[in-house]
């Protein structure tokens, strides 16, 4: 079956080898390599897709890096990986819900993290990774749906698991982002992309850290103030401008200790919510006046369709910084740990010979 699709030809894939982004050990961004393995194969209830296009996630690093070996040990050759859009080539016995030639995107854990996908969504949304020219997937899962035709295919690769996380923020108990003052540490990253655009549709008035040179990007996501943390103490400055405190702190970046000097910002009865690795200890905040909650990345039913429509309606822009082709993808990685990263980083596949 062959389909016109984002003036690519999608065909039923017959390929034994393809292309894709291989590490062999634990390690950081020098043990990838871009190597030639086997094509995977769709199972009962999966399916088969082309990627066009992944987005890259602290995550993937954090996972080879071995510190989750105990809980999700790797098997090697390992493809990284999550976040995508493609096309179906595939699709394996039982599948109903999609056809061959339609287009989706989402997110899936590689088969090697599969514990963890529980966290993801009912049922785990598992992939043999999309750092490659096909990858595999779980059919039945709300983290993977239909990608619209004005969606273009980079913007939705980036888009789940900054929108899924945001979206879980936003959603948390308890927290009412209208009228009400959040400090977002980490507004430039890209959780940070669409985390500001959302409290501000949602009305809420936000703070934003960024470096000076982000602060125009900032502002144009939907943040009202904006503190330089290169350049001043953010603690001791968001004090300066708010003396009472703020209402919501959201952190994006800080670990653990840092994040509890950070909880000062905070009035008493506010509320801090935590996205970032590794979460503190509830005890230490010493018994502050605040409430505390770490959120995860989570597929609801509906939940991709939601971002989809924000996108579409500009709500969510699009916050790809740089683009990369396949063959670059461990570069890219580098890039991500060695250089200062404003919104998304995308690798992009557009082509197969």
């Amino acid at each position: 079956m062959v389909r016109r699709q984002d003036d690519h030809t999608v065909k039923l894939c017959r390929r034994r080898a393809m292309k894709a982004v291989v590490a062999r050990s634990y390690g950081g961004p020098d043990v990838l390599a871009v190597e030639e393995i086997p094509v995977p194969r769709p199972g009962p209830g999966q399916i088969q897709v082309r990627i066009l296009a992944t987005a890259l996630n602290p995550a993937d690093l954090r996972t080879l890096s071995g510190v989750l070996r105990d809980l999700t040990p790797l098997e090697f050759p390992y493809v990284l990986g999550s976040d995508f859009a493609g096309v179906v080539t595939e699709v394996g016995s039982g599948v109903t819900r999609y056809a061959v030639g339609e287009q989706v995107f989402g997110v899936a854990l590689p088969r090697a993290t599969g514990q963890m996908a529980t966290r993801l969504s009912t049922p785990p949304s598992l992939t043999t990774g999309t750092m490659a020219e096909y990858a595999v997937f779980e059919a039945d899962t709300p983290a993977i749906a239909r990608r619209p035709e004005k969606l273009d295919a980079e913007h939705a690769a980036a888009l789940p698991i900054a929108g899924l996380t945001a979206l879980a923020l936003l959603g948390a108990e308890g927290y009412d982002p209208a009228d009400r003052t959040t400090l977002v540490l980490g507004a430039a990253g890209g959780v940070g992309g669409a985390v500001v655009p959302l409290l501000a549709a949602a009305g809420a008035h936000v703070i934003a850290t960024a470096i000076a040179e982000d602060e125009r990007y900032v502002r144009e996501l939907g943040a009202t103030e904006v503190i330089d943390y290169r350049a001043v103490d953010t603690v001791a400055e968001t004090l300066r401008r708010h003396p009472d405190g703020v209402d919501t702190l959201i952190n994006l970046v800080l670990p653990g200790p840092a994040l509890v000097q950070a909880s000062r910002v905070l009035r008493p009865g506010g509320q801090l919510l935590n996205a970032a690795f590794p979460s503190p200890e509830l005890s230490a905040f010493g018994g502050a006046d605040l409430t505390v909650e770490t959120v995860y990345c989570a597929a609801r039913p509906g939940n991709l369709e939601q971002l989809a429509r924000y996108a579409l309606d500009e709500v969510l822009p699009c916050t790809i910084s740089r683009r990369y082709p396949l063959a670059r993808a461990p570069q890219a990685y580098s890039d991500l740990v060695d250089t200062h990263v404003r919104g998304k980083l995308v690798v992009t596949i557009p082509s197969i010979t």
